[in-house]
């Protein structure tokens, strides 16, 4: 079995990158509502500040700040996760039709992806996310000005805008709010 190591710095500035286990799904931008109200929720229950935060159809990129004393962002992404997972299920979004399924004698369950492997079946994983998520802390201001800019252009990078303002899931719009932009940004 695998043994992750993450560091546990208090109050640390970190930059992450979480994908949808189905690479080239659009399933993120889809159900934006559905992702922000996970996120605000566990904001309220685990603060954490938001520095910049870019979503794309099957994966995000976000920079927090965690508070002095706290450490634990992995709890928070398994709370995102978990909530946007249910709020899916329980809206019936993706591949489960209750009604459907009683009618037509299959198993009421809920699976929306296919191909599952037998480790995720045998964790109860619903296969909408990759397991683990990539994390990186954040060290020194030149560093974090990069990542903040890789935030903004991200969707740029991958042919869905021309200028980052263009983009309707990102951070960049509260940052050219707060006068936060560097020019070269757009």
């Amino acid at each position: 079995m695998s043994n992750y190591l993450r560091p546990r710095i208090t109050g640390a500035t970190v930059f992450f990158t979480v994908n949808l286990a189905e690479r080239g799904s659009h399933l993120l931008v889809e159900e934006i509502e559905r992702l922000r109200a996970a996120v605000q929720q566990t904001r309220v229950e685990r603060p954490f500040h938001i520095d910049a935060w870019v979503v794309l159809p099957d994966h995000l990129h976000a920079i927090w700040t965690l508070p002095e004393g706290d450490a634990d962002f992995s709890t928070r992404w398994g709370a995102i996760k978990a909530r946007f997972t249910r709020s899916l299920r329980n809206g019936c979004r993706v591949g489960f039709n209750p009604t459907l399924a009683i009618e037509t004698g299959q198993a009421v369950g809920w699976n929306p992806t296919l191909h599952r492997s037998a480790s995720k079946q045998r964790k109860g994983d619903a296969g909408i996310w990759q397991r683990r998520f990539w994390e990186h802390h954040v060290q020194g201001e030149e560093e974090y000005s990069a990542l903040v800019r890789y935030c903004w252009m991200n969707p740029v990078k991958h042919g869905f805008v021309e200028e980052p303002k263009e983009w309707a899931y990102s951070s960049v719009h509260r940052d050219r709010a707060d006068g936060r932009c560097v020019r070269e940004v757009g």
